[in-house]
């Protein structure tokens, strides 16, 4: 399996719209993993980072995991601070956008492509499968000790911070509060969070739940008493550590890993 993606591009073939500059950080781009023993399955991966970065170790890493059980791994190099919405979410549609043309070519079957995101990726993640245009949805997604509300008490105010452009503005708070914007054509979920997460609180992952609950979309939650924010694959913790083994028992149940 390589350790280097297999196809590297970028969002946009020009400037990027609402561009601040000509750095890598203003010109977001793609990273394509594919699997050795593809099941035809594709996953964007928006790693955390309170839009303010992208953790390393939420990117590359989880593509390779996701390789090893048949999975395309996508990683999507989303524009951060100092860019403001719409930037990261348009960044992410674009993704999807450029996933669905060049699908043929890259062995994913078009009907088999979804989201996973960490924290604010997640937040990110959960935006683009409750707002994003219906030919852009993924059809799954697979949220990590997400951020989903943007109301107090519950927000992580870094990620709202960073986002918006006003902060305090209560339409655009309620705006990305996902737990709002669950509806009949938003995917099945796969979320986890650890109870004393002082990141982001795991009320954010239960709001997301009663959501898909009230709008009878299947989800599974796994809860884990205790753990740090940002752990990745948590390979190092051996309770945390089974999240992954956990994730892919419910991919292999959708047929889409092997």
């Amino acid at each position: 399996m390589s350790t280097k993606p297999d196809y590297t591009l970028p969002l946009y073939p020009s400037s990027a719209p609402g561009s601040l500059g000509d750095t890598t950080e203003d010109r977001p781009w793609l990273e394509v993993y594919r699997a050795p023993n593809p099941t035809g399955a594709a996953v964007l991966i928006c790693p955390g980072g309170g839009y303010a970065a992208r953790a390393e170790h939420e990117g590359a890493p989880i593509a390779h995991w996701l390789n090893s059980i048949g999975v395309t791994g996508i990683v999507v190099h989303y524009r951060v601070a100092p860019y403001k919405h719409p930037q990261p979410f348009n960044d992410c549609v674009e993704a999807m956008r450029i996933t669905l043309k060049n699908a043929a070519e890259w062995g994913i079957d078009a009907q088999r492509i979804g989201v996973l995101g960490f924290s604010a990726g997640g937040h990110l993640a959960a935006s683009l499968s409750t707002q994003a245009p219906l030919e852009t949805r993924p059809k799954l997604s697979i949220l990590l000790y997400p951020v989903i509300t943007f109301t107090d008490p519950h927000t992580h105010a870094g990620s709202r911070f960073h986002l918006l452009a006003d902060p305090t503005d209560a339409t655009a708070i309620q705006q990305f509060s996902n737990e709002n914007r669950v509806d009949a054509n938003t995917p099945p979920a796969f979320l986890f969070h650890t109870v004393d997460d002082e990141g982001v609180p795991v009320e954010n992952s239960l709001l997301y739940a009663q959501a898909l609950r009230k709008n009878k979309i299947p989800f599974e939650l796994h809860f884990y008493e205790t753990g740090a924010h940002g752990v990745g694959l948590a390979s190092h913790i051996p309770a945390l550590s089974t999240w992954p083994l956990l994730c892919a028992n419910w991919l292999r149940a959708r047929g889409w890993a092997t």
